[in-house]
């Protein structure tokens, strides 16, 4: 059928400015890292991507390399863009990025300007779509001149063929030096999207600070802990997890010391009235310098329950006293290496 979008769909969905610039995001947006490669139904995609365009969430977050196979995300995309999406295509962003492995030989990942200019055309064809709004350096590469991956961002930007430059897991003082390099190109960096959530806070140690300095929005990945921020594994690990799976979230960090944790966690969100995923979202986005939170969803419900965060944004200090209780480093930071290079 043909899709028309809900013409309420600007209610209750904040949103919020990226940084110093003039692009707004709204508090949640939706991520294609799981859930559109070639082995999930395309019917499942769609229902998932319309639903959350009539709930207001304007930003889709895809990459090169997402799938499975690579690519297959953005593929997918944009078959379902094309049939239902083109007509708004204005009242979307779109992002991607190349940084990580995506073909085969030295110029298939990492920061060179012949492999990040060829990911994006790449990507572009795989969309069918003219121009992304934001294209990011997905990674820091240690063995090319940080110059020359900004200026590929440059490049993508003056072009046309990107509106904005962002990065993602990079260090903050790579970071510094990014927003810097960007600056003096006439090119300002946009965004920063590093992973945030209650079980990885690194981004309270100093990245946060560096990106208000530099006027840069943040968008957080992973903000539910690749799951364990979720009532899933409450009660040990459930077939067709992404634990039991082995996709990106290992069986050995839910141990019971990281279990209790979250159970308490679980606890106070009860109180608030919220699921634990809700309250997770909601305090992802308590502090004002993160612009935007990236959920991921493999259906509908999933993806309303997470929406529905929105409704209650507000803690009192006595609910964030206790949260920092059990808020703790969970070692599922699997970006460390990258932001740290």
């Amino acid at each position: 059928m043909t899709y028309v979008a809900a013409g309420d769909r600007y209610g209750p969905m904040p949103y919020h400015r990226t940084g110093r610039s003039g692009l707004k995001l709204p508090a949640v947006s939706l991520g294609l890292w799981h859930n559109f490669g070639d082995d999930k139904p395309l019917d499942s995609q769609r229902a998932i991507l319309r639903r959350a365009f009539d709930r207001g969430v304007t930003h889709f977050d895809l990459a090169n390399n997402y799938g499975p196979p690579y690519g297959s995300a953005e593929t997918n995309f944009g078959r379902i863009f094309a049939e239902d999406f083109r007509p708004y295509r204005d009242e979307l962003v779109l992002s991607t990025k190349a940084g990580w492995d995506m073909w085969p030989g030295p110029y298939g990942e990492f920061g060179s300007r012949k492999y990040l200019l060829a990911s994006l055309d790449q990507s572009l064809a795989r969309m069918g779509v003219d121009y992304v709004d934001i294209f990011y350096s997905h990674r820091f590469d240690p063995e090319t001149p940080l110059e020359e991956t900004m200026g590929a961002l440059d490049y993508a930007v003056r072009s046309g063929k990107a509106l904005y430059a962002g990065i993602s897991s990079y260090s903050p003082e790579r970071t510094a030096e990014a927003a810097r390099i960007l600056r003096e190109m006439g090119t300002p960096l946009l965004i920063h999207q590093p992973s945030y959530s209650m079980l990885n806070r690194w981004i309270e140690g100093g990245l946060l600070d560096t990106l208000e300095a530099e006027g840069v929005g943040c968008i957080a990945f992973s903000p539910l802990a690749q799951g364990m921020l979720t009532d899933r594994y409450l009660n040990g690990i459930p077939e067709g997890s992404r634990a039991s799976q082995g996709k990106s979230l290992d069986p050995g960090l839910l141990t019971d010391e990281s279990l209790r944790h979250v159970r308490t966690l679980n606890e106070i969100a009860k109180q608030r009235g919220q699921t634990l995923a809700q309250m997770a979202l909601a305090w992802a986005l308590r502090d004002k310098r993160v612009t935007s939170v990236l959920i991921g969803a493999s259906s509908v419900r999933q993806l309303d329950d997470s929406l529905s965060a929105v409704e209650r944004l507000d803690f009192s200090a006595e609910e964030l006293d206790a949260i920092d209780k059990d808020a703790v480093e969970a070692g599922i930071d699997l970006w460390r290496g990258s932001s740290t290079s």
